[in-house]
């Protein structure tokens, strides 16, 4: 059975993409190549939230992922990257969102799954939804991350 972990990050730097690559870094994905998929949780993985990711195979491989993310450069703005899941016997669901406000972004991916779910005739037992979320404080920009990363890493090539 394959495992998709579901980690988070926040991170601070002077530019956009070097904040981003700190809260990947917090969440232990920054050394692989992401590639992102739609969201559909194969049949025969589970899915279980972890603090960071573990060793995923070699710097510069390509990891398979669901995102979320928000930036912000506004000092004491909240940004809020929600990732959420429906599972069940067979396939399940990932919905992901992003904002400035907690309770919408938990929203808006509660909503998506009940969406998903409706489109769908597989069977749900279970749904969870993982927030992360940061105050941007002072200079730069601040970066949260709520992913979704599909087993070990793969050579690129």
């Amino acid at each position: 059975m394959s495992i998709i972990r579901v980690v988070r990050g926040v991170g601070t730097a002077p530019t956009e993409m070097a904040s981003y690559d700190a809260a990947l870094a917090a969440a232990n994905i920054h050394n692989y190549n992401l590639v992102a998929v739609s969201s559909i949780v194969p049949a025969d993985a589970t899915v279980e939230e972890v603090d960071a990711a573990p060793d995923l195979g070699p710097a510069g491989n390509r990891l398979t992922v669901v995102e979320a993310r928000e930036t912000t450069a506004t000092p004491g703005e909240t940004v809020v990257a929600g990732l959420g899941w429906a599972t069940g016997s067979g396939p399940g669901l990932f919905y992901e969102a992003s904002g400035t406000d907690e309770d919408a972004v938990r929203e808006a991916v509660t909503d998506g799954l009940a969406a998903g779910r409706g489109l769908r005739e597989w069977d749900f037992d279970d749904e969870q939804v993982a927030l992360t979320a940061a105050e941007h404080e002072g200079d730069g920009y601040t970066t949260v991350v709520t992913i979704a990363a599909y087993g070990d890493s793969k050579s690129i090539f």
